[in-house]
């Protein structure tokens, strides 16, 4: 018997002063979770733990890298969008706003309202050598409207200055103007859903308009569907005595629901949405995509940690005479079932800290990685046509990464109950019978 306990001896060198004195349940916990390899049976306990913490570390790594780059899509269209639309717009329901600039100074008293501009918007179609496109045309003030959008600094060729009233100009996203087949300087006839009678009949409103300028967002949805017409243009072809409304840029876009509210009160009679309104379908949907893909990529962290129960159990048997010489010498039911509740949570913790610090080197690294990888299978991963940005955006937020961590070693815990309480109830007799 004094074999055995030698054997079993626990001890470490003294210059481990620190681990030397931890309770007795943590060294043999550490212990086990570096068992030896003295055995093809041991080698195979340690294979499947290790099989643990790479199943464990790959879920958590594979969680926080899908959730960043979900982040960065949804920041990245935000922001894109957001050069075009403006935080804020408030219009009459019907008809025109003709006094738009008391309303503008009414829109300033708010303190959060840093830029106001003056706005048509209707729908039209454009049409070019037989081709047509639908179009949102939107009259704008030029000099107005680098207040409240990026769009003069997107123009790729041409001006948007180049916008005269009267002279029926017009500027419009890169991807419209390429499938019209259209350059600065070419003519585009635009027609509008709104019917004008004539001795033949209703017929669309119609007008040749200049082409003196493409812009390019990054978004596809407005590059493709987007045009800019002097306001006063606008008003004639909608036939309306004044702009549509205003449109509104705050200090911070996030506050903008709150702005919107505090508008409705201060301007009664008018309509006031903000950008997440105009959007609300698209914003709903990434949130509920990022929820899924959340709960399926923590399932992965659960099959691991149901390969962290199968580890233990096979554990618990391997060991079942050390435990029992543990409960000869005077340890209790539930130190026995501290040992290996340690031994699993260290496993548990080893493979979240290593799958945080694997996840959190790729997301910060996507921009390079992606391309990369692209440029080694000759594919692109992103159509700018399908998912309206062409480079794979990554925006890791540190919240993330503590709730994924924090799961992790939950499940992992979780997973340490069964076979520690399994370790617990060995009665040492039988344990020992044939040893």
């Amino acid at each position: 018997m004094c074999g055995k306990l030698r054997t079993y001896d626990i001890a470490l060198p003294e210059h481990m002063s620190i681990i030397h004195n931890l309770p007795y349940e943590w060294l043999v916990g550490l212990r086990y979770t570096r068992a030896g390899r003295r055995s093809g049976r041991n080698s195979f306990i340690s294979f499947i733990s290790l099989i643990s913490v790479s199943g464990i570390g790959l879920g958590v790594a594979a969680l926080i890298v899908v959730l960043s780059v979900m982040n960065g899509f949804q920041k990245e269209v935000t922001d894109r969008m957001l050069s075009v639309l403006a935080h804020v717009e408030v219009f009459e329901a019907e008809g025109g706003m003709p006094n738009w600039q008391a309303a503008r100074q009414e829109a300033f008293r708010n303190e959060a309202v840093k830029g106001a501009a003056p706005f048509v918007e209707t729908q039209g179609m454009l049409l070019r050598d037989g081709v047509m496109r639908p179009s949102i045309i939107r009259g704008i003030l030029p000099s107005e409207e680098q207040k409240v959008s990026d769009v003069a600094r997107q123009v790729r060729s041409g001006d948007l200055a180049a916008l005269v009233p009267g002279q029926f100009n017009i500027v419009m996203g890169y991807a419209l103007a390429r499938n019209l087949g259209v350059r600065v300087g070419d003519k585009v006839t635009m027609l509008l859903a709104k019917a004008q009678i004539t001795p033949a009949g209703m017929l669309p409103r119609t007008r040749t308009f200049t082409v003196v300028g493409i812009f390019e967002a990054g978004h596809f949805e407005y590059d493709a569907g987007l045009s800019f017409v002097h306001i006063e243009d606008a008003q004639k072809m909608v036939r309306l005595d004044g702009p549509s409304g205003l449109r509104l840029r705050i200090a911070n876009m996030h506050a903008a629901p709150q702005v919107a509210a505090e508008l409705r009160k201060s301007m009664p009679g008018l309509k006031v949405r903000d950008w997440s309104e105009q959007n609300a379908n698209w914003f709903a949907a990434v949130q509920t995509e990022k929820k899924m893909m959340f709960i399926i990529l923590t399932l992965i962290i659960a099959v691991a940690a149901f390969n962290l129960v199968s580890s233990l159990v096979m554990t618990v048997t391997e060991k079942q005479a050390d435990i029992a010489i543990l409960r000869t010498l005077g340890s209790s039911p539930r130190s026995i079932m501290k040992i290996f509740m340690i031994q699993g949570a260290l496993v548990g913790l080893l493979g979240t800290f290593a799958g945080i610090g694997l996840g959190v080197l790729v997301a910060l690294n996507v921009d390079v990685i992606v391309p990369f990888i692209e440029r080694m299978l000759g594919v692109q991963f992103l159509s700018k046509d399908i998912y309206l940005i062409s480079a794979l955006p990554s925006d890791l937020r540190w919240p993330d990464v503590y709730k994924i961590g924090g799961v992790a070693v939950v499940l992992a815990f979780v997973a340490t109950i069964y076979p520690s309480y399994s370790a617990s109830r060995v009665r040492p007799a039988e344990a020992l019978r044939y040893e």
